[in-house]
């Protein structure tokens, strides 16, 4: 996977809805994210400091979905976070 460490920013802040769902908030643009269950999924394991194959691991776990297809989501998914500075790889 490349990098496989990476850190949420300290400047967004998360909010899990019942259900899974949740919003992140970014409070240098003041700019919102909505995301669905497994998108916090990811949010929370970055949150905790987990590497991308931990939360892969979580993924397939939680939900009927190959390895495979988990890692693709979630390379897709830290890809769009760091584009919208959410998240940046760990030194």
């Amino acid at each position: 996977m490349g990098n496989n460490e990476f850190t949420t920013h300290e400047h967004v802040v998360s909010t899990a809805f019942d259900g899974g769902e949740g919003v992140l908030v970014d409070l240098n643009t003041k700019k919102y994210f909505q995301l669905n269950e497994t998108a916090m999924l990811v949010w929370r394991g970055l949150e905790k400091g987990k590497a991308l194959e931990e939360i892969v691991g979580e993924m397939t776990a939680e939900y009927d979905v190959t390895a495979e297809h988990a890692a693709e989501s979630v390379r897709r998914l830290v890809g769009n976070l760091q584009s919208y500075k959410l998240v940046r790889g760990r030194q």
